[in-house]
């Protein structure tokens, strides 16, 4: 049976929600692989001409809801500045070879197919196999923005919710809010669009507490609606069919009481996982001291990267170099 073809378009930019699940039994995207899927997305989508507008990583598929720009009106700087962040600062793009990279650098398939090719990879490596990681190809839906998109991106955010695993959608790390408000939307990753400019707002703080509010109001409203054929069991609970979960009510109360606000306690809270997740954390000063004194037992080459860590004023943290020790 012939494949239906995808509903794309090339001649502006497009808003599209992929969702892609593995071929694999049970939830092979753990705490790990999560984190290096979002860190494959979060590189692509600094070479590609694509914005990042929502996501959500959970055990056994994701969601990601993208802004696809046309080719047109690209400059040969743009395109070789992107050449270059794939293939290396010394590498050099020929003419010949511009139209077909900025092509590709524009074509939604493409990007999918990097981000499950890069994944899988990495997948197989750790776990010492081969073969297919992903199941059949990736869905695509073309997204209005506005209205509509803010919709779309409150029930990608409200997954854990409905999957029963947090009881907060920020409390999900690997998910639209729980970047915004646990890592603060680092390195701009985030297009903050997020469907609310047609409500003429544009105020970054303002934004986040708006969809914040948004989309409780909309996961309260029976559990956040249908999971769309991804039946996630990643609450332990195995049975085909289970009541959708929404929004606890107590918590509702509460967030609509404060009007939506996060307080420096809460952003401090959604920060704290620094304490655990950091391979150093303390003073810029003294991280750059312990690293320089445990860098030799790292078989790595990558540079210290100290991030602020947002509530705690002064205190910086460099990530563990996961890949440097095996894991």
């Amino acid at each position: 049976m012939a494949r239906i073809p995808r509903f794309v378009r090339h001649d502006q930019p497009t808003v599209y929600h992929v969702m892609s699940r593995t071929a694999l039994d049970g939830f092979p995207l753990q705490d790990t692989e999560k984190d290096h899927l979002m860190a494959i997305v979060a590189k692509l989508c600094k070479i590609y001409f694509v914005d990042l507008l929502g996501f959500c990583l959970m055990g056994n598929h994701f969601h990601l809801v993208v802004r696809v720009n046309p080719s047109d009106g690209l400059t040969e700087k743009e395109i070789t500045e992107r050449y270059k962040l794939l293939y290396g600062q010394e590498a050099r793009i020929i003419p010949c070879q511009i139209e077909d990279f900025s092509n590709r650098l524009t074509n939604l398939g493409a990007f999918v197919k990097d981000i499950k090719q890069g994944f899988t990879k990495f997948y197989n490596k750790r776990k010492r196999r081969w073969g297919t990681f992903w199941g059949e190809r990736f869905k695509s839906v073309i997204v209005q923005e506005g209205e509509t998109l803010v919709n779309l991106l409150a029930y990608v955010d409200l997954n854990p919710i409905r999957a029963g695993i947090v009881s907060k959608p920020e409390d999900y790390r690997w998910s639209t809010l729980g970047y915004l408000v646990q890592r603060g939307n680092q390195d701009g990753l985030i297009d903050l669009n997020l469907g609310m400019h047609e409500w003429n707002e544009f105020n970054t703080s303002e934004i986040i507490r708006k969809y914040r509010q948004f989309v409780y109001e909309t996961g309260a409203v029976g559990g956040g609606g249908k999971d769309s054929g991804f039946r996630s069991q990643e609450s332990g609970v195995r049975s085909q069919e289970k009541e959708r979960r929404g929004i606890d009510m107590k918590i509702l109360e509460k967030e609509r009481k404060r009007n939506y606000r996060l307080s420096r306690v809460d952003v401090f809270r959604h920060r704290c996982r620094y304490f655990t997740d950091s391979g150093i954390i303390g003073s810029k000063e003294f991280v750059s001291e312990v690293f320089d004194g445990v860098k030799h037992l790292l078989d790595s080459k990558d540079e210290r990267r100290f991030t602020p860590v947002g509530g705690v004023e002064g205190v910086y943290s460099m990530k563990r170099l996961v890949g440097a020790v095996g894991g």
